[in-house]
């Protein structure tokens, strides 16, 4: 793995891990402690980028519970289109903040209005809660579009990792409630799709040296799911799910990552079932690269290619 790395993300790996060497071991610490400590570990990564015209944290008062959202408008221009950006962290940890460069990325590079959504965290909050917050968020935005200053038939869904399967999941539940309007396109980051992984991917890019191992991602499935009926559940493992009339998708794919063979897979089912998506594939690249584009080249195209589709997708009438 270290050879095959690309170097500026290898910069990344290598300082994550150094920090996090530095605490106990996140799954084997209270939960609100081991939060704590991936807020620390990935601080340096949320700072600088692009300002924003402004910034704004709101508490919504949604009917099955509240959710703070931010909002990052890149100019003071009314009615623009909008990305509601979901963060990563196996369901379990990271936030608005540990991700806020990467809102604001996205607000800068492709011309949106960001809104990043802090839904609630397992085990506390296990499946279907986190998803039927974000559900009624694209539903509380279609309704006050006009407040926020986004147009209501140009806002996307996105999100890295568990925040890629909590926007693929959302998208079919909007769907399956006959409000698929609500989303116009997906950006979905290195998403985890399925608690299932091939033993090929796990053996090669699994191991105790990954930035994202295999026994990592069991203990986020299991903090996410009620039991083990819900791994065969469509809305938590969507590479299950009958993918007919899903918004087109961007995947955003790491070369070197477990979960790399999901996301070419689901793209094909949309694309067997008569929608659209785009696979691309950062050759260097590991999971949670585009966090790094304070010092990564990779990481900025990564940024940018998917800005650039956000853009045009949400241009389409």
């Amino acid at each position: 793995m270290a050879q095959a790395i690309d170097p500026e993300i290898k910069l990344f790996v290598d300082g994550v891990a150094a920090a996090y060497a530095r605490h106990p071991n996140v799954m084997t610490v209270p939960y609100d402690q081991g939060r704590a400590i991936v807020e620390e570990v990935r601080r340096p990564w949320r700072d600088g980028g692009p300002p924003m015209a402004s910034s704004e944290d709101r508490v919504l008062s949604l009917p099955c519970g509240p959710l703070r959202i931010r909002i990052h408008r890149p100019t003071v221009h009314k009615n623009q289109a909008a990305l509601v950006y979901l963060h990563g962290g196996g369901f379990t940890f990271f936030s608005i903040d540990t991700h806020d460069r990467v809102m604001r990325e996205y607000a800068a590079r492709a011309s949106v209005t960001v809104i990043g959504a802090d839904y609630p965290l397992s085990p506390e909050a296990k499946f279907p809660a986190a998803l039927e917050r974000i559900a009624a968020l694209m539903e509380w935005l279609a309704e006050h579009s006009a407040e926020i200053g986004i147009d209501s038939g140009r806002i996307a869904i996105g999100g890295d990792s568990a925040g890629g399967n909590l926007s693929v999941a959302t998208a079919l539940l909007l769907r399956d409630r006959g409000k698929p309007a609500l989303i116009k396109t997906m950006v979905l980051n290195y998403a985890g799709l399925s608690p299932i992984s091939s033993e090929e991917a796990k053996a090669v890019f699994g191991g105790e040296d990954a930035i994202l191992t295999a026994a990592e991602v069991d203990f986020f499935w299991a903090n996410y799911l009620r039991g083990p009926e819900d791994k065969n559940n469509p809305l938590a493992n969507v590479l299950s799910a009958d993918p007919t009339g899903l918004p087109p998708a961007i995947f955003i794919v790491a070369e070197m990552d477990l979960l790399a063979e999901q996301s070419p897979l689901m793209a094909q089912r949309m694309i067997a079932a008569g929608g659209r998506a785009v696979v691309k594939t950062y050759a260097g690249a590991v999971h949670g690269f585009i966090e790094a584009a304070a010092i990564s080249a990779l990481a900025r195209r990564g940024l940018q290619d998917a800005a650039d589709w956000l853009a045009r997708e949400l241009a389409r009438t």
